[in-house]
């Protein structure tokens, strides 16, 4: 599954952005559909999941300011992100998680939050 990685940019501390993820095919039948991020000279760490069940998860630094959601129809998977802090800066990443156990990755898309 390709992913392409959209959304990210310059923003001010308490702003907000949504980032999309699209996929090459159909995520309908995707086991894990989420984020992960970067910030610099960091570690990537996972932010938030949606799974096929419907169930979402979030790191506890971004519960309540950032939701994670999907759109079979256009095989895209969104993270709002509201209420943004200077330590949101990364580099996002999404990820499918298929069903047979292979991770697929996007490319990635800058978010910079400007305090």
């Amino acid at each position: 599954v390709q992913l392409q990685a959209s959304g990210g940019g310059l923003v001010q501390a308490g702003g907000s952005l949504r980032l999309s993820c699209a996929a090459s095919r159909s995520i309908s039948s995707i086991n894990e559909m989420g984020w992960y991020r970067q910030p610099p000279g960091k570690q990537r760490d996972f932010v938030a999941v949606s799974t096929s069940g419907g169930s979402t998860k979030y790191v506890d630094s971004v519960k309540g300011r950032f939701t994670i959601s999907r759109d079979n129809a256009k095989n895209t998977a969104y993270l709002q992100m509201n209420s943004l802090k200077a330590e949101d800066t990364a580099i996002y990443y999404c990820y499918v998680l298929r069903l047979n156990g292979y991770t697929d990755w996007g490319q990635g898309t800058q978010v910079t939050v400007s305090s």
